[in-house]
């Protein structure tokens, strides 16, 4: 457990650091085999993955219908992320603005409690609360260990990503909300943060979901629960770190809600925990929740990231790994890119978003 535990914090120092406090000592801890692709040959787009030559993959599934965005038929299943361009993360001519909202909820991992949280919501250059006939993609973000609501919005670089993506065309105005799995009574220790972000769920879909959704425009029509899965194909969700193993819970008890995800530094950790993780049993379930919801038709997409450098990036590339043995993880449906030289940090987080961002949400 002690080692457990100074792994994360070494994690967390990364992310507060930066890059240049880590230097190679990171690189030098992890062997070869866990590095995907640590170097680049002539041809970018093969990456090698524990060994094995995942060739690019442009087949994809014509079948999945108009619902698949159409940028997704034009990558490659594996590949790098593509750096941010400067004048991204400057501030745009149209920008969003950040409110924030209070709803009611529970102490879903504790006494059951009720209690009130406020999550931070980004709107769209343009957005007009008067206007009920134009409606809005929304993409909620999960933040990392000892993390917080607003998170995404305090950098001020990371709102412009969204604004400029947003006015240049990449991405449709898309409503963003920062929200968190912890509350003004939560423990932060690695353990109690485990057991928050295990119960969020319950808050997703009883509290949070209704509360945002029932006050902004969103392709919900109402709050009502048979409207919200109805939405599902206009709903994303991601996060960083521990904010990247709540994602993939999200898709193990929420798919009929979500349709698009952002894993970020992180794998499913449905069954297992950190140095537990149980690769292979988590990914079969996922494949059967796949099959037996017929969510290869219904659509899905996932858009899995870690950095090449990340203290914590074996659980990803296992997850990777044996995620792209499976056919039925077909190219429209799962990805795995790499920040060539990224670590645990913010730095990697802008460059995942700016990469994965405009595959969502198909052209209406």
């Amino acid at each position: 457990m002690i080692s457990i535990v100074l792994m994360l914090c070494m994690a967390l120092a990364i992310t507060a650091c930066g890059q240049a406090v880590v230097g190679s000592s990171v690189q030098d801890s992890h062997s070869a085999d866990e590095t995907v692709g640590a170097g680049r040959g002539s041809d970018d787009s093969v990456v090698e993955i524990k060994g094995t030559s995942m060739q690019p993959s442009g087949f994809l599934n014509q079948e999945a219908g108009d619902n698949v965005n159409s940028k997704v038929q034009d990558i490659t299943q594996t590949g790098w992320t593509n750096s941010v361009p400067a004048e991204y993360l400057s501030a745009a001519g149209e920008q969003g603005s950040v409110v924030s909202i209070d709803y009611h909820s529970a102490d879903y991992a504790g006494s059951g409690e009720e209690i009130t949280k406020t999550a931070y919501v980004y709107l769209p250059y343009g957005y007009d609360e008067n206007d009920t006939g134009t409606r809005y993609n929304i993409l909620y973000l999960m933040h990392g260990w000892g993390g917080h609501a607003g998170e995404y919005f305090e950098y001020g670089s990371q709102k412009n990503l969204f604004d400029n993506l947003i006015e240049k065309g990449d991405m449709p105005p898309v409503i963003i909300v920062s929200a968190s799995f912890y509350h003004g009574g939560s423990e932060r220790d690695f353990g109690s943060s485990i057991t928050a972000f295990r119960a969020f769920h319950n808050e997703f879909e009883n509290d949070l979901m209704p509360a945002v959704e029932g006050t902004y425009h969103t392709y919900a029509v109402s709050a009502y629960d048979e409207d919200l899965k109805a939405a599902r194909d206009h709903r994303a969700f991601g996060g960083f770190s521990l904010g990247s193993v709540t994602t993939w819970l999200e898709l193990c008890y929420d798919y009929d809600y979500i349709r698009y995800f952002l894993p970020m530094s992180g794998s499913c950790w449905y069954y297992g925990t950190y140095g537990d993780f149980q690769i292979k049993k988590n990914v079969d379930f996922i494949e059967q929740l796949v099959s037996g919801n017929n969510l290869a038709d219904r659509g899905y997409f996932i858009y899995h990231a870690v950095g090449t450098n990340d203290a914590v990036k074996s659980q990803s590339i296992d997850m990777a790994d044996e995620m792209l043995t499976r056919e039925m993880f077909t190219p429209d449906h799962y990805v795995f890119y790499q920040k060539d030289g990224g670590y645990h940090d913010f730095n990697a987080v802008q460059e995942y978003l700016y990469n994965a961002l405009p595959l969502f949400f198909a052209k209406e």
